[in-house]
């Protein structure tokens, strides 16, 4: 059923408020201030628990949530009291504690009085609050923005009859629960496909696209059993370092685990956002040439990184270049694979010593090599059936988002009284 399908009021007024629109005649008009009493008494997370104020509503501290020294220096939640975050960089963060407790400075704390808790869940946690709520703030660019209660208690607000306020948010409780649990389905088939597509690399690295071919115990832990007419390699005798320092005309690179190694510029336009560029030792960037592989900082998580462009990277990183001839395409697989970074992962303790990982450890995990022309096939397959897994995950993600458009729409209209729900 679409918002256009759902029953309105029989009359309207003009609310003068650009979040609201209008809104039905019989709504009353009132200042947030006059629903609300701030709750400003400070505790001590010693005799209250300490609340974490996320997206997802109130919740027990999470055990990865930022700690303060100033325990002593919180404010106190009561069960029933709205909380929401003042700063930008956290919008969205609120809801109504299910609990008793305590919260940092940052929060601002509100004891409904003139407005169901169960409503205001829904109208405040809704899409234009939101945007009304960080508008009336202050500061000095947009992810540094903060929004006092005295600036947020002066918000027009539309407030239906208790009646309402209750069918309202039973309304919104009963359809936003399917939403959620539809969005849910979809996040564990994507969960799903990302793992077959795991699964396809896996095999066609390791086992070729002959189930049929007799198979051979490589002598190696981390490769196992491999077709009998592939051969294992010394790493070091398959890539080598490229020491060459950058040249006149390179274009600085940026190595990713999303994009591969690629145009500093390419990248911030991919992500939307400036990076640090360097400023010291540019005398030092090393040259990368098209399909090098290099070792990032990252590399004992995500594995190595293929170079998509020529250019230049930052003295840090070690490129590794091909001895002979490789498919780019079959290793660039190969190193991504969980089993390789796996092995990555065990050459040494760079990771706990917080040390980067270096050509000594890339040799120290041997390789196994097809013949030049199965690489190629081999890359063909995996990079076939990943498009399709990949189509398959793309639908996914845009039904979960029309989903949240629906949602938020849907919420939006019901708390400013642009669909009738009783």
């Amino acid at each position: 059923m679409t918002l256009a399908a759902w029953p309105t009021y029989d009359s309207y007024k003009d609310s003068g408020v650009e979040w609201l629109g209008d809104v039905p005649s019989s709504w009353a008009l009132t200042r947030l201030g006059g629903l609300f009493d701030e709750r400003k008494s400070k505790v001590s997370d010693k005799d209250f628990e300490a609340l974490s104020v996320t997206k997802n509503g109130i919740l027990p501290q999470l055990e990865n949530a930022a700690k303060t020294n100033d325990g002593d220096n919180r404010k106190l939640v009561n069960a029933g009291d709205f909380v929401i975050n003042s700063r930008s960089d956290r919008k969205g963060s609120s809801g109504v504690s299910p609990l008793d407790g305590s919260v940092s400075l940052i929060n601002i704390v509100l004891k409904p009085k003139g407005i169901l808790p169960e409503f205001c869940n829904h109208i405040l946690k809704s899409h234009a609050f939101v945007e009304e709520y960080y508008r009336m703030g202050h500061g000095i660019v947009a992810d540094l923005w903060t929004t006092r209660y005295d600036e947020m208690r002066a918000i027009i607000m539309a407030l239906p009859s208790p009646e309402e306020q209750r069918a309202i948010a039973a309304f919104l409780d009963e359809k936003c629960a399917k939403v959620d649990e539809a969005v849910r389905i979809k996040e564990e088939q994507i969960a799903l496909l990302r793992e077959r597509r795991q699964i396809l690399i896996q095999q066609a690295v390791t086992r070729g696209l002959n189930p049929a071919a007799p198979m051979k115990d490589s002598g190696i832990d981390w490769i196992g059993q491999i077709p009998e007419h592939w051969e294992v390699r010394r790493s070091k005798y398959v890539f080598t370092q490229r020491k060459e320092l950058a040249r006149k005309d390179d274009v600085q690179l940026s190595a990713t685990q999303s994009y591969g190694v690629i145009p500093q510029d390419e990248f911030e336009e991919l992500v939307g956002r400036r990076v640090v560029k360097i400023q010291t030792n540019l005398e030092k960037r090393k040259h990368v040439e098209l399909d090098d592989f290099v070792i990032s900082m990252r590399s004992f998580q995500g594995g190595l990184e293929r170079a998509f462009a020529t250019g230049c990277i930052r003295s840090s990183y070690v490129i590794l270049q091909p001895l002979q001839p490789v498919n780019a395409d079959f290793f660039g697989y190969l190193f991504k694979s969980p089993r390789y970074i796996k092995a990555l992962q065990v050459t040494g303790s760079f990771i706990r010593d917080g040390q980067d990982l270096n050509f000594d450890n890339f040799s120290k995990v041997d390789l196994f090599l097809p013949p030049l022309n199965e690489q190629a096939e081999i890359a063909a397959h995996i990079r076939a059936g990943c498009e399709r897994i990949d189509n398959g995950i793309a639908i996914k993600e845009d039904q979960i988002a029309a989903l949240k458009e629906y949602k938020t729409s849907l919420i939006n209209a019901a708390v400013t009284g642009k669909i009738k729900v009783a």
